[in-house]
């Protein structure tokens, strides 16, 4: 495998990720507490993919002999982190769904309660 053609690629795969995650701030497709997760993620590829004595030390730290497999190892690493970051994230939205869904309910009934009170 050719570390310099794959540090391209992910050069250019990085830099369009965080000009997209840029865009879509700007244009407010994406939250900002959001956004910080994927240009991190940006930032570290393209970090890795332009610093060969990095990507050489962190293939050395895997035990990994073929750097770039150490790199597509760390891209999928930095994904999954990602991911998982976002599932924690819907994990608790929907906890708070759930918890304002029973309020409202609970408002709702003493709401109807006090109105039929008020008929009597």
């Amino acid at each position: 495998m050719n570390l310099e053609r794959l540090s391209n690629v992910l050069t250019l795969f990085s830099g369009g990720l965080i000009l997209l995650v840029l865009s879509s701030v700007r244009r407010q497709h994406i939250r900002v507490e959001y956004s910080v997760s994927w240009l991190g993620a940006g930032i570290v590829l393209l970090i890795l993919s332009r610093s060969t004595f990095l990507l050489q030390w962190l293939a050395r730290t895997m035990g990994i002999a073929d750097p770039p497999l150490a790199l597509l190892v760390a891209v999928f690493a930095v994904f999954l982190f990602v991911f998982y970051r976002f599932s924690v994230m819907v994990s608790h939205l929907k906890d708070s769904n759930i918890a304002l869904t029973q309020r409202i309910a609970i408002l709702e009934y003493q709401l109807r309660s006090q109105h039929e009170g008020s008929k009597e």
